[in-house]
């Protein structure tokens, strides 16, 4: 019976059908290539054991004692020992009959029983193979089985691929039903989006309504509502941005029409403030029209009052006046109005009591110092108490409000200004100087302005209100009666310049030199100590004491610039200094001519007067190259020549420019004013003179003689070159003799002795300064040295030696100088 075709299996289970012939293996090759385990050894052997004792067939189940029939060889090995009987027995063929393998019919044939022979083998064989066979039908059912189990999981494989296609669609569905939604949510925010912009834009234009509304409320009180400000501050940001957005669909009609309702709101604001001005102003007049008002009750009712109403009317001007800086065109007119209302009012308020107050100064009998004193003080305390008053409204029109103050001072200039143009005094026109500067140093920088923030919609009124008008400038105020005062001081200072410096004609007192100076070595008065400490800072220096010895020129000039240098510009100060300095040079110059012209004694005084006054002139203009007003003076007499002493050791000549550049004087190439160049020259001029003249009278017998020799010698020479060797010795001429140098020799220690120790009596008398005095002192030596070597060298060589004895050497002249003159 055939089968059916076997279904497919998985890959490594054998198929039910006969196995393809193989290649044939040894046991050994078997046994290598796949060698069993313990526990199939084990069923090995098991099975082996099992098929060793197979049971014989139920036909040959005889007893062993039945039959002692020896068996068949071919069934010796089969049967054991039992034996085939010789003859068949009809009961044993009965018992067997019924047996499967006992013959049908009785064996007759050798091929009957060689046909029986081999179904016994066959059946013993089948015998032996049943085991083979009952594990071949196991394992064929358990292919089966897992052929079953095969099917079965492709089945369900096949589902299961089938539910992964279908999960896969339903996903894909649903991830585009995802990207449809999220789609559709973009869709709508977007459009919410656009809704809320277009809702935001639309408030800019529903304001107008809520505006107009609000502005066609009758009354007065409109301005004073809550509402009101943070209307304004809606249109002004509609304003400013509709101005930003002109592209907008009628923008430019809701543009109009927000500034229409601005410019109504600040007309509302400058109604509001002109009319509540108004009748305060006529309260303040009408009971200050009242008689016996003190002073503190005017002042309550000029200032208190009116800053009782700056909380309600404050707010609204500090909204006026940013509209009116954001939109000048549309409503600057409108503050200006605020602005000159307010003016209008305090002025009227204010010019009688002024005008009051101005009379009971008395202008035209109070000393003009005094005048300006009290009456600048007075208005500096009014100028300050309307200017605060005008902070506490507003916070712009800073040039109508210095303008208004202005006005209100020119009451008092009026009277004030012909006063200062007619002052001849010098002294009053620095004091009137010193009263405005002292008014007006107190001024303080002004304070920075915030900066506003700027919303949208949303106002915020808790915001401080910036100060933008900072401090009062009271130098504003008084800058023109200083300016007067400034001009005044300068023209009378040339004046007094010309009259007393350039054509000053010296008296006799004046040039009594040096007498002045013997009548000043006194004890100085305290009075006089006082007099000093209340000069310019300028002149505050040791070697600007003692000015009763000055010449009356030098006098003047540093009193008139002590005057002017705090009280005029740099610029001008430095012109008038130029002019005053200048004009005290030449002055002294001329006086000094006088001086010598006195007597012939007095040539070393006029030359001395002029070195004392140059020098104290060119620290004068030393201080003067140009200090700031604040600075301090740049050094004494005795600073300026702290530099002389290192001519001691320049050289032993006289170098008037080594010394002129120690007293701190230009050389050639150095640029300096006019004015002092021409001191420097002066001073110059006149040192070198003092140091000649000094060193002249001891030396000049000394260099007669040397002068007489050397033209006695040049004369031998060219006599000798005419008429032979004929010419006269020098020895043997009266005046060449030995003993007429040595007594040349003591007349100059003699005029050494008696001269030059009075010269450096009277240098210390004119000079004082030691170390001006010892520069000098040392280039007087250096000019006696210089003459005296050139006596020393031809009276050595004429006498061969006899007179070294006799004169100085160099270093014994200079020491002998040297305590002769200290």
């Amino acid at each position: 019976m055939s089968k059916a075709p076997a279904p497919p299996r998985r890959a490594g289970i054998p198929a039910a059908s006969t196995p393809r012939p193989k290649a044939q293996f040894t046991i050994e090759e078997w046994e290598a290539k796949a060698p069993l385990s313990d526990l199939a050894l084990k069923s090995v052997a098991v099975v082996k054991a099992a098929s060793e004792n197979t049971p014989l067939p139920l036909k040959f189940s005889v007893d062993e004692d039945e039959s002692s029939r020896p068996s068949t060889p071919n069934l010796r090995g089969k049967i054991g020992s039992v034996s085939r009987p010789s003859t068949p027995v009809p009961a044993f063929t009965r018992q067997f009959a019924s047996h499967a393998l006992h013959p049908k019919q009785p064996v007759q044939t050798p091929q009957q029983f060689y046909d029986w022979v081999a179904q016994i083998d066959r059946s013993v064989a089948h015998s032996q193979e049943a085991h083979f066979r009952a594990h071949v039908a196991v394992v064929s059912e358990h292919l089966n089985t897992a052929d079953t189990l095969i099917e079965r999981v492709d089945e369900v494989d096949r589902e299961v691929g089938g539910l992964l296609e279908g999960w896969r669609s339903v996903e894909e569905g649903g991830k585009n039903l995802k990207d449809a939604c999220e789609r559709l949510l973009e869709e709508r925010d977007r459009l919410l989006e656009l809704t809320e912009e277009i809702g935001t834009r639309l408030e800019y234009f529903q304001e107008l309504e809520h505006a107009t509304r609000m502005l066609n409320h009758p009354g007065e009180s409109l301005v004073l509502q809550t509402d009101f400000l943070y209307m304004v501050e809606r249109v002004d940001v509609c304003i400013d941005y509709l101005k930003a957005h002109r592209y907008y669909r009628e923008a430019e009609i809701y543009l109009l029409r927000f500034q229409q309702c601005m410019t109504r709101a600040m007309t509302l604001i400058r109604m509001f403030f002109v009319g509540s001005l108004r009748a305060l102003t006529a309260d303040v007049s009408r009971r200050l029209s009242e008689k016996d008002v003190s002073s503190t009750a005017q002042m309550h009712l000029l200032y208190t009052r009116f800053r009782s109403v700056t909380s309600q009317l404050s707010p609204l001007l500090s909204e006026l006046e940013r509209r009116a800086e954001a939109h000048p065109d549309d409503l600057s007119a409108l503050l200006s109005e605020c602005h000159s209302a307010y003016f209008a009012a305090r002025k009227n308020l204010l010019v009688g009591r002024l005008m009051e107050e101005i009379r009971g100064l008395d202008p035209a009998h109070t000393e003009l110092v005094e005048l300006t004193n009290a009456g600048c003080s007075y208005l500096k305390h009014l100028c300050t108490d309307e200017f605060n008053l005008y902070r506490e409204f507003f916070n712009s029109g800073e040039d109508q409000l210095y303008t208004y103050l202005e006005n209100l001072c020119d009451h008092l200039y009026d009277d004030l200004r012909p006063r200062i143009l007619h002052e001849t005094r010098l002294t009053t026109l620095c004091e009137v100087c010193t009263v405005l500067q002292a008014l007006m140093v107190l001024d303080v920088a002004e304070f920075p302005e915030e900066p506003s923030d700027e919303g949208n919609l949303i106002v915020d009124f808790d915001q401080q209100k910036s100060k933008g008008l900072g401090q009062l400038h009271i130098s504003h105020l008084l800058q023109m009666v200083l300016q007067d005062a400034q001009t005044r001081l300068f023209f009378k200072a040339q004046s007094v310049i010309q009259a007393d410096i350039r054509y000053y004609t010296p008296k006799p007192e004046d040039l009594a030199y040096p007498d002045k100076l013997v009548d000043a070595r006194k004890p100085v008065s305290q009075y006089e100590v006082k007099e000093k400490d209340s000069v310019s800072q300028l002149f505050r220096l040791p070697s600007l004491d003692k000015k009763e010895t000055w010449f009356p020129t030098l006098q003047k000039t540093v009193w008139v610039l002590s005057q002017l240098h705090d009280f005029v510009k740099p610029a001008i100060f430095e012109d008038i200094a130029h002019e005053a300095v200048s004009l005290c040079r030449q002055s002294l110059v001329t006086s000094s001519n006088l001086v010598e012209q006195r007597s012939s004694t007095n040539v070393l005084d006029g030359q001395l007067f002029l070195v004392r006054h140059l020098l104290i002139l060119k620290e004068v203009a030393n201080n003067l190259d140009y200090t700031p007003k604040d600075a301090e003076p740049k050094s004494d007499i005795g600073g300026m020549t702290d530099t002389l002493a290192s001519v001691l050791s320049r050289t032993t000549a006289l170098l008037p420019d080594a010394l002129f550049a120690s007293l701190g004087m230009p050389r050639g190439h150095d640029t300096l004013s006019d004015s002092r160049h021409d001191i420097d020259q002066d001073l110059k001029r006149a040192c070198q003179e003092v140091i000649s003249f000094c060193a002249r009278l001891p030396c000049e017998p000394l260099r007669e003689w040397v002068d007489r020799v050397r033209a006695f010698n040049d004369a031998r020479v060219a006599f000798s070159s005419e008429s032979g060797p004929q010419a006269p010795l020098l020895t043997e001429q009266e005046w060449a003799k030995q003993a007429v140098a040595e007594n040349l020799h003591q007349v100059f220690v003699e005029a050494c002795e008696r001269d030059l120790r009075s010269f450096v009596t009277k240098l210390r008398l004119y000079l004082e300064d030691d170390r001006t005095v010892s520069v000098l002192v040392t280039h007087i030596e250096e000019a006696i040295i210089d003459d005296y070597l050139k006596f020393q060298n031809v009276a050595w060589n004429m006498y061969a030696g006899a007179m070294k004895t006799v004169v100085f050497s160099q270093d014994s002249l200079r020491d002998y100088l040297k305590s002769i003159c200290n």
